[in-house]
């Protein structure tokens, strides 16, 4: 986690302070977007970083709000207010970009295509986790969750990766005005969605469903055997780091 007061920041149209961190290099810019209750301090954003610093790249990470070193309560904020965030952040930048997403930020990457697909040259998620507030969460919650979300406003899920997430109703809510696997999906760029068979947040199913759903002319599914939801062993990373180097050249020939 990175959270200094030497971390720059800027402020969305909203008035949230979102912390990044910028490389200047030649474009497109990749830009990574993280996952849900991560931070841009995680080994991917890292990895990629120093793969765009040694590349002369203009790279791009930054935490939503509620995330990381950025303003807010995480439990204040929803896929809308990350979305927005994603798209102020493309502010820091001119020209066409790559967009990496890794769970949250693959569905968040893919609200960011369809809302302005002319900035969009190429796209990579990992373990995307598009709609996963709705299939995931409300689609898994008991009755007695269901009840204690109305009645409490939020419940507690247990987290692999530290304290229990606390899902608000307002991220329920809000979620099903964000879904992108229920209505046309234009990706009219490079495409590349990798996903590990052992990852026990996100399906592979999701992945398969992702690949049928969203319609473009250059779009491949990896399949990574053995891989979790993290994502992030050596062979994972050079594979993250092939994927956009495939998607620049594609984009860009």
């Amino acid at each position: 986690m990175e959270n200094n007061a030497e971390t720059p920041k800027f402020v969305t149209p909203q008035g949230r302070r979102i912390a990044y961190h910028l490389t200047d290099g030649t474009g497109p810019a990749v830009v990574f977007l993280g996952g849900f209750k991560s931070d841009m301090g995680g080994t991917k954003a890292v990895f990629l970083e120093k793969w765009a610093r040694d590349s002369g790249r203009t790279f791009l990470r930054f935490d939503y709000s509620g995330h990381g070193g950025s303003s807010e309560d995480f439990t204040d904020g929803c896929i809308g207010d990350w979305f927005e965030d994603a798209c102020a952040a493309l502010n820091l930048i001119t020209g066409p970009v790559i967009l990496v997403g890794s769970s949250m930020g693959g569905w968040i990457s893919l609200l960011v295509a369809r809302q302005m697909p002319d900035r969009v040259a190429g796209l990579v998620t990992i373990a995307a986790a598009p709609d996963f507030t709705e299939d995931s969460m409300w689609a898994g919650f008991s009755d007695a969750q269901r009840a204690e979300l109305e009645t409490a406003g939020q419940v507690a899920l247990p987290s692999d990766y530290g304290d229990p997430y606390i899902i608000t109703k307002h991220l329920i809510a809000e979620g099903r005005h964000r879904l992108v696997l229920r209505d046309p999906l234009p990706l009219p760029f490079p495409v590349r969605f990798l996903q590990g068979t052992a990852d026990a947040d996100v399906d592979m199913a999701v992945a398969l469903r992702l690949l049928d759903h969203a319609d473009g002319p250059d779009m491949r599914l990896t399949l990574v055997d053995g891989a979790d939801h993290r994502f992030s062993d050596d062979t994972c990373l050079d594979l993250i780091v092939a994927s956009v180097a495939d998607v620049l050249a594609r984009g860009m020939g």
